[in-house]
């Protein structure tokens, strides 16, 4: 299984962009699947999440109506819609995957399992 971010690109303050984590012979109904941000010099920072069998969508307060997670099953492939960005967006944006467990209430309860590379988002003008 595998998990690969990509979509990061320099943007302007108030723009919008789609970062898209292609995911690898995992099910989405197994699998819940994350997105994490990290600045350099800072701790990972948890952003948004989605689980099918959960089910559970989450969100970091700091991005709770800007940014919008969605699962394309067709595609294999999870977006993380971000809109009105600004310059505390900016990060490396990773997105992971964990398999979940019974009775399992949130995304995080326990650890990711697959991990992708950092898509960096700059956010800057």
């Amino acid at each position: 299984g595998a998990a690969r971010g990509v979509g990061g690109a320099l943007v302007q303050p108030g723009a919008s962009l789609r970062l898209s984590c292609l995911v690898i012979g995992l099910r989405f109904d197994e699998y819940a699947i994350a997105w994490y941000r990290q600045v350099p010099g800072k701790e990972l920072e948890r952003i948004s999440c989605i689980s099918e069998s959960i089910p559970n969508i989450w969100y970091e307060n700091s991005v709770k109506g800007r940014f919008t997670i969605a699962s394309d099953n067709a595609r294999n492939t999870v977006y993380l819609e971000m809109n009105n960005l600004k310059p505390e967006d900016t990060a490396a944006y990773h997105c992971a995957a964990g398999r979940t467990r019974p009775y399992q209430r949130w995304c995080f309860d326990y650890g990711m399992d697959y991990w992708g590379k950092g898509t960096p988002v700059t956010v800057s003008g």
